[in-house]
């Protein structure tokens, strides 16, 4: 999820308070824990005043946005998180300190701010053409990994004689030291400039080969030598013809960038004119509002 917001889980504890019916919390034998106390010590901590933040920004981002994301979106949105992650699920869910539905609460916080963003912040011509700059499309080559530059040499030498995709399945499955590809004729799935998986020497390379053609001098990368070969590479064309990929890239970026999403909460929160009822929080929004903001807005609640 995105990396600027953090800690929902801690929900959990504003809803224990809120279940319980009377003035106490826990009872025990001669002593008991009340609302009051119980609230002082969560206002007082960090994870307390982390729970109020995420409430309070939840709840903004509902109001103005939130007839764009649906409930079925938002379990749709869970269910594929939960499908990557398969049995281990449930285990990764109490380890982190979540529960279903907190998660969910989450998962939602994560798809409105995604529609906040695209709201508020427009991509600008300029930014467009330095995001065509690096730009490539995706491209499917296949390789052969080896340890040795020589035995990548020795490939090259073979594949001058038939450089065909047969051939370079045989080479692949003889020499290749990636054995994750190594049977399936060194293919590497689909790739874009977008990818952080693969080496960025590896990844320039690649972006350089014509349908069919391969490197003719081995790709030194930490893992070895590679041998590339093409065999899906449309081009990158025009700008124009890519617009809305250009910008759907930036928007994937920015979702990531602590920087704009904060900037883009403050617009929300600002729209919400938010007042804090209690003074000892009156700065528990200073991570995306001035103090001076928060002071103001404290103020006019009193």
């Amino acid at each position: 999820m995105k990396k600027w917001i953090v800690g929902l889980a801690t929900l959990l504890l504003a809803t224990t308070l809120a279940a319980c019916s009377s003035g106490t919390v826990a009872n025990m034998k001669g002593a008991k824990i009340t609302k009051d106390e119980f609230y002082n010590e969560m206002k007082d901590s960090t994870t307390g005043q982390s729970t109020l933040r995420n409430m309070i920004v939840l709840k903004a981002l509902e109001q103005q946005y939130g007839d764009k994301v649906s409930d079925k979106k938002v379990t749709k949105q869970y269910n594929k998180i939960k499908a990557n992650y398969g049995t281990s699920f449930s285990s990764v869910l109490q380890q982190s300190g979540y529960t279903t539905k907190s998660f969910k609460e989450q998962v939602k916080t994560s798809l409105l701010s995604e529609v906040a963003l695209k709201d508020l912040k427009k991509p600008t011509q300029k930014q467009i053409k330095k995001q065509w700059a690096k730009y490539q499309p995706k491209i499917t080559v296949q390789h052969i990994l080896v340890k040795k530059e020589s035995t990548a040499k020795t490939i090259i030498a073979e594949l001058k004689k038939d450089n065909s995709e047969a051939n370079f399945k045989k080479l692949a499955k003889k020499y290749s030291t990636d054995t994750a590809t190594a049977s399936d004729a060194g293919k590497i799935p689909a790739f874009d400039n977008t990818d952080t998986q693969l080496d960025a020497t590896f990844k320039k390379a690649a972006f350089a080969l014509k349908e069919g053609t391969y490197t003719t001098t081995p790709v030194k990368t930490s893992y070895g030598y590679h041998v590339i070969r093409s065999i899906k590479n449309p081009g990158k064309g025009n700008m124009s013809d890519h617009t809305a990929t250009l910008k759907k890239q930036l928007y994937t970026t920015w979702q990531s960038d602590t920087t704009v999403m904060t900037s883009i909460m403050k617009k929300v929160l600002k729209k919400a004119n938010v007042s804090i009822k209690d003074n000892d929080l009156k700065d528990v929004l200073s991570v995306y509002l001035d103090s001076s903001s928060s002071a103001a807005s404290t103020s006019a609640a009193n």
